[in-house]
């Protein structure tokens, strides 16, 4: 059974920063590619950033240069630092794997509250 568990969510001031990982289980790290969405109050699910398989990276443009998405294939995790937040990156953000072409196939985390506020 896959499962994706995010951790490091939390309140922060504006201009801090914060580390948000995901630990995946079921055996389908090494064939997926991971990426973290995000879902403000109000707001569709957006994409944050995602990584593949061989560690090609995308960030959509409000998160360019402040933010960093990295995986470990040994440890089976993705992270995401968050550097210089502001409040509009307040959102829950989720951990997806995504495998097996377009459409494929897509887990997601249950997702971890991130509030920037002072």
């Amino acid at each position: 059974q896959v499962q994706l568990v995010e951790s490091g969510g939390g309140l922060v001031q504006p201009g801090r920063s914060l580390r948000l990982s995901c630990a995946a289980s079921g055996g389908i790290f090494s064939i997926s590619d991971m990426g973290w969405y995000r879902q403000a109050p109000g707001k569709e699910r957006e994409l944050v950033a995602f990584i593949t398989i061989r560690g090609r990276t995308n960030y959509a443009d409000s998160m360019k240069g402040r933010f960093t998405i990295s995986r470990d294939n040994a440890k089976k995790t993705v992270s995401l630092q968050m550097n210089r937040l502001n409040p509009e990156d307040t959102a829950v953000y989720f951990c997806n794997a995504h495998y097996g072409g377009i459409p494929g196939y897509d887990y997601w985390g249950q997702g971890t509250q991130v509030t920037v506020s002072s």
